[in-house]
């Protein structure tokens, strides 16, 4: 993943879908980011699957406005990197959409069958 940063209160030169917001208490393990192109679709289950994981003590996200095409995604873990916490999250969401769609393919297997 392309992850670029941004300055508070700037329109970040981001490259691609995800960028981070620098601050004052920016650091490994409280990190704001910025999702590009999503809404609170992924947003919600983002968040969902990061407040599952118990190495994190805070997860939210917010949309800045409805006209801006992006969702800004706020972490708090309590010992690993708030990036690593997010990969495990997207691979998480990854694994349980797998699972969803195995089990359709069984139950049209069985209706058809």
């Amino acid at each position: 993943a392309v992850v670029s940063t941004q300055s508070p209160g700037m329109e970040p030169e981001h490259v691609g879908k995800l960028s981070i917001v620098e601050g004052e208490e920016h650091d490994d393990l409280c990190t704001t980011l910025v999702l590009h192109g999503e809404d609170h679709t992924l947003g919600n289950v983002v968040r969902h699957m990061l407040i599952k994981n118990p190495a994190v003590e805070f997860a939210g996200y917010s949309v800045p406005h409805p006209s801006e095409n992006k969702i800004n995604l706020r972490i708090q873990t309590y010992s690993t990197p708030c990036l690593s916490a997010l990969y495990r999250a997207l691979d998480d969401i990854t694994d349980v959409c797998d699972h969803v769609l195995e089990q359709i393919d069984k139950a049209e297997e069985k209706f058809q069958g």
